[in-house]
C-alpha cells in the first residue's frame, strides 16, 4: 500500500522523467496566464489612470461641472445609477466665480473659458485674460485687453499692434482692436467677461480655478471651495490628479475603453483562455489513462490519485503562470501603446503594472489546472482495480451524465437567444446575440464528443470512398470522438470570436457606406478639419451657381437605450441642420418611412428607424435625450428615417445645438450647384464630391475597426496555438498506434495519408461549426444594427479558412513525420 508521501514522489518523478507529458499542458497554461494578465493589466489602468495637470498646475483647487450623464433605472432595491461620459463639455454658471473667490483661503478665483475662433481662415483658441495667471504667459508687445480688444499671438502676418481684425466667434464675426501681442501660438485673448460672453455659453465656463492665499493648505482650501460652491448640482471640487481630468476630457473617454477592453472584452477572452487551458489539461490526463490504470491495478487508492494529479499540476500551473505573465506584460504594453498612437488614450496616461493582475494570472492558471486534474481524474480514481487496464484500452461513450445535460441546456438557450435577437432590433438585438455566441460556444464544449462523432459521421461518409488512409482516418475519428473534440473546440473558438469581430465591422461597414453613397444627393461638399466660417452657409447659398446650400454641425447626442431594468444612456451621432428640412431633402435622401422633414423645426427631431425602434418610439412622440453638454431636452419626433448609420441617427435644428457645444461652427455644407458655381466655393473651404466625402468620413471608423482586428487576433491567435498545442499532442500521443500500424503493413505514404484526412477532418468540421455559430450571431445582430444581412469579404473568409487548414495539416503532419522517423531509426 502506498504512503502518504509517495504521490508526491510520484508527480515529481512524472514532471522528471517524462517531461514531453506536460509540454501541451505548459503551453495552454502560459498561454492562458498571458491572456489573463494582459487583460488584468489594461483593466487596472482603466480603472487607475490619470491625467497630471497642466494648465491648472498652479491651481490646487479646480471646480468643474460633472461630466457625467446619469439616468436612473429600475425601482425598489434594483434602484441604481447609470452613468455616461458627455459628448461635449458641461459648464457652470460663472456667478459661481465670485462665490469661490469669497471662500476662506482663497486669493483668487478665475472663471476659465475656451473654445475655437478664426482669424481668416487660421484656427486659434481663445481665452480670458485672467487665465494667463495660469499659464503664466506674458506680453510680447502692447497691454492687456480691455472691451473691445483681443491679443493676438506675436509674429502673425495678419494682425499686429495697433491693427483692427475681425474674428470669427461662436458669437458671430465681431471686430477688434489688437491691443498686443504674447509668445503663444494659435492662442488669442480676450477680457473675461468679453471672453465669457463670446464663447457661444453666455453666463457659462467651462471651470473655476482657485488660486490659495499664502499659508493655505489645499485640503483647506478644499473644504472651503466645497463649502462655497460644491453643493451646486453638478459642481465637482477636484484636487491633485483629479485636476488633469478636467483639462483633459478625452480621459474619461480613454478609462472607459480601457475599462471596456480588460474588463468585458477580458472576461470573454479569459474565458475562453481558462476553458481552453482546461480542456487541455483534462486531455494530457486523459492520455496517461493507461498509467494510472496500472496505479489502480497495483493497489493505489483514488485519494492517492487525485493527489498525484494535483500534485502536478501545482508542479507545472505555477511556473507556466509566472512565466505568461512575461508575454502578457508585451502584449498590454504594445496594445496600450498602439492606443496611444491613435490618439485614443492622453500622451500623459501611463500604464500600470502591479502585482494584482500578475497574481491573478498565475492564480487562475493554478486553479484551472487544478479544477481540470481533478475533473479528469474522476473516472480513474473510482475505476476498480481489476478492471482498470481493461477500461483504459476502450475509449469512452461521447454521453455523460452530467455534461450532455448541461450541453443539451446549453445548445438550447443557444437557439433561444437567437430568436430573442431575430424579434429584437437595435441594441437589444446586440445584446441578445451577444448571448448566442456564448451560449453556442458552451454547447460546443459540453457536448464536443457527441459533436465529434457527428461530424465524424457525416464528413467520413465521403471518406469511405477515399481509399485505405481516407477510410482508416474516418473509422479512427469515429471511434475516437473525444480526442477529436479535444482538437476540434479550440478550432471552433477561433473561427466562431474571430469571424464575429471581424465580419461585425466589414457589415458595419458596408451598411454605412451603402446609406452614405445612397444618401447624400448633393453635387459637391465643403468642409474644414476645424470647422468653416459662422458664416459659410450663407455664403455658400449666396454664391452664383449655387440652388441648395445646407449645412451640418457634427455632434453627439445621448438617448436611452435598453430596456427594463437594464437601461443606459447611449452615445448616438447626430447632425445639427443649418437651413430647412425641405432644404435638406434636396442634399440628403435619408429613406423617410414616417413623418416629414418638412416639419423639422426648432424643439423637434427626426431620427433613425433603429433608434426609433430601439426606444419604441414613433412620429409625433418627443424623445428624451441629453444634449451635447447634458443639458436634458425631449423634442417632438417629426420623421423616422432609415439612413441614419450613413448620416446621423438624430437629426435636429443646428440652432437648438447651438449653445450646448463648444465648437458651434458648420463642419460640411452640401450643395446643389453648377460645375461653375461649385469651383466659386474653393474660398470657403475644401471642395470634394460625395464619393470623395464618404471616403473621409470612413476613417473616423479605423480605430473601431484595428480594435476589433486586434482583439480577433488575441482571441483567434490564442484559440489557433492552443489548437496547435492540442494536435500535436493528440499525434504525439499516438506514438504507439502509428508504429504498429507500420509494423501489420502499412506504408509511410498510408499512415501520413490516414494523418492528413483526420487532420482535414477536424479543420473542416471546426471551421464549420465556428462559422455557423458567426452566422447565427452576425445574422439577428446586423439586422438588428444595419436592418442588412452580415456582409463576409470571400477573400477574408478564405484567407481565415486557408490559415485554419493550412495550421492543422502542419501541426498533425510535423510531428507524426517526426514519430515515423524515430520509429523506423529504432532496431
Amino acid at each position: 500500500m502506498f504512503t502518504p508521501h509517495v504521490p508526491n514522489g510520484l508527480a515529481r518523478a512524472a514532471v522528471r522523467f517524462k517531461p514531453s507529458s506536460f509540454v501541451g499542458t505548459f503551453v495552454a497554461l502560459l498561454l492562458a496566464a498571458a491572456i489573463v494578465s494582459a487583460c488584468g493589466i489594461l483593466l487596472e489602468t482603466g480603472l487607475r489612470a490619470s491625467v497630471p495637470p497642466d494648465r491648472y498646475a498652479k491651481a490646487p483647487v479646480v471646480v468643474a461641472a460633472d461630466q457625467q450623464a446619469r439616468l436612473t433605472v429600475g425601482s425598489g432595491e434594483d434602484r441604481h445609477v447609470e452613468a455616461s461620459a458627455l459628448p461635449d463639455t458641461a459648464r457652470l454658471s460663472d456667478a459661481l466665480v465670485a462665490k469661490a473667490a469669497s471662500a476662506p483661503g482663497a486669493a483668487a478665483a478665475i472663471g476659465d473659458v475656451g473654445y475655437p475662433v478664426h482669424l481668416g481662415t487660421d484656427p486659434l483658441t481663445a481665452h480670458g485674460w485672467g487665465s494667463t495667471a495660469l499659464t503664466g504667459t506674458r506680453l510680447a508687445s502692447g497691454d492687456a485687453p480691455r472691451t473691445g480688444e483681443v491679443v493676438v499671438p506675436a509674429g502673425s502676418d495678419k494682425a499686429r499692434t495697433g491693427d483692427r481684425v475681425t474674428l470669427d466667434t461662436p458669437a458671430g464675426a465681431k471686430e477688434f482692436r489688437v491691443s498686443g501681442t504674447t509668445a503663444t501660438d494659435a492662442t488669442v485673448w480676450f477680457t473675461d467677461r468679453q471672453a465669457v460672453a463670446l464663447s457661444g455659453h453666455p453666463g457659462r465656463v467651462d471651470a473655476i480655478a482657485v488660486l490659495a492665499a499664502d499659508g493655505t493648505a489645499t485640503d483647506t482650501l478644499a473644504r472651503q471651495i466645497t463649502d462655497a460652491v460644491g453643493h451646486t448640482s453638478g459642481a465637482r471640487v477636484s484636487t491633485g490628479n483629479d485636476r488633469g481630468a478636467v483639462e483633459d476630457p478625452g480621459l474619461a473617454a480613454a478609462k472607459e475603453l480601457l475599462a471596456g477592453l480588460g474588463g468585458s472584452f477580458g472576461g470573454i477572452a479569459a474565458m475562453v483562455a481558462v476553458f481552453t487551458a482546461a480542456g487541455t489539461v483534462a486531455l494530457s490526463v486523459g492520455q496517461r489513462s493507461r498509467e494510472f490504470a496500472l496505479l489502480r491495478a497495483i493497489g493505489a487508492t483514488p485519494r492517492q490519485l487525485r493527489r498525484t494529479i494535483a500534485t502536478e499540476s501545482l508542479l507545472v500551473a505555477p511556473l507556466a503562470g509566472a512565466v505568461g505573465c512575461l508575454p502578457g506584460i508585451a502584449l498590454a504594453t504594445w496594445w496600450f501603446g498602439q492606443l496611444k498612437e491613435k490618439g485614443a488614450i492622453p500622451e500623459a496616461v501611463r500604464l500600470q503594472v502591479s502585482w494584482l493582475p500578475l497574481t491573478i494570472a498565475v492564480a487562475a492558471t493554478m486553479l484551472t489546472a487544478l479544477g481540470a486534474g481533478y475533473t479528469a481524474a474522476r473516472r480513474p480514481a473510482k475505476t476498480k482495480p481489476g478492471l482498470a487496464l481493461a477500461q483504459s484500452a476502450v475509449e469512452r461513450a461521447p454521453f455523460g451524465w452530467i455534461r450532455t445535460p448541461l450541453g443539451i441546456a446549453a445548445l438550447a438557450g443557444g437557439a433561444v437567444f437567437a430568436g430573442i435577437a431575430a424579434s429584437q432590433t437595435g441594441e437589444d438585438a446586440a445584446n441578445a446575440a451577444l448571448g448566442v455566441v456564448m451560449l453556442f460556444m458552451l454547447a460546443v464544449g459540453l457536448l464536443g464528443p457527441l459533436i465529434a462523432r457527428i461530424c465524424a459521421s457525416l464528413l467520413g461518409l465521403p471518406l469511405r470512398a477515399g481509399g485505405a488512409s481516407a477510410s482508416l482516418a474516418a473509422a479512427n475519428s469515429r471511434a475516437n470522438s473525444r480526442r477529436m473534440a479535444s482538437a476540434i473546440t479550440p478550432i471552433v473558438l477561433a473561427m466562431a470570436f474571430s469571424s464575429t469581430l471581424v465580419f461585425m465591422h466589414t457589415s458595419e461597414d458596408r451598411a454605412i457606406e451603402h446609406q452614405q453613397r445612397d444618401g447624400i444627393t448633393a453635387d459637391h461638399i465643403v468642409s474644414a478639419p476645424a470647422g468653416l466660417a459662422s458664416d459659410a452657409t450663407e455664403r455658400a447659398a449666396a454664391t452664383p451657381g449655387v440652388s441648395t446650400a445646407v449645412g451640418l454641425l457634427r455632434t453627439s447626442v445621448l438617448v436611452p437605450s435598453g430596456s427594463g431594468g437594464d437601461k443606459w444612456l447611449a452615445n448616438s451621432a447626430a447632425q445639427g441642420v443649418i437651413g430647412s428640412g425641405r432644404e435638406l431633402a434636396k442634399v440628403q435622401d435619408l429613406d423617410v418611412r414616417t413623418g416629414s422633414l418638412d416639419a423639422l423645426a426648432p424643439g423637434t427631431v427626426a431620427i433613425d428607424t433603429t433608434l426609433a425602434d430601439s426606444v419604441k418610439l414613433h412620429t409625433g412622440d418627443r424623445l428624451a435625450l441629453r444634449l451635447p453638454d447634458g443639458t436634458e431636452a425631449s423634442p417632438k419626433i417629426v420623421a423616422v428615417y432609415g439612413r441614419g448609420l450613413g448620416t446621423g441617427l438624430v437629426t435636429l435644428p443646428a440652432n437648438d445645438l447651438r449653445g450646448h457645444v463648444t465648437s458651434p461652427y458648420a463642419s460640411d455644407v452640401l450643395v446643389r450647384a453648377t460645375p461653375a458655381g461649385a469651383g466659386r466655393l474653393a474660398a470657403l473651404g475644401t471642395v470634394t464630391d460625395p464619393s470623395g466625402y464618404a471616403t473621409a468620413q470612413s476613417r473616423d471608423r479605423e480605430l473601431n475597426a484595428w480594435a476589433n482586428t486586434v482583439m480577433a487576433a488575441v482571441l483567434g491567435g490564442f484559440a489557433a496555438v492552443a489548437a496547435v498545442n492540442t494536435l500535436v499532442m493528440t499525434v504525439l500521443d499516438r506514438r504507439r498506434e502509428l508504429t504498429m500500424l507500420r509494423l501489420v503493413g502499412s506504408t509511410r505514404r498510408q499512415v501520413m495519408g490516414m494523418i492528413r484526412w483526420e487532420a482535414l477532418l477536424v479543420t473542416v468540421a471546426g471551421a464549420a461549426l465556428g462559422t455557423a455559430i458567426a452566422l447565427a450571431t452576425l445574422i439577428p445582430m446586423m439586422r438588428g444594427l444595419t436592418g442588412e444581412s452580415p456582409y463576409i469579404p470571400p477573400a477574408l473568409y478564405g484567407s481565415f479558412l486557408a490559415a485554419t487548414v493550412g495550421l492543422g495539416l502542419a501541426a498533425a503532419l510535423v510531428p507524426a513525420r517526426a514519430a515515423l522517423s524515430r520509429a523506423a531509426a529504432r532496431p
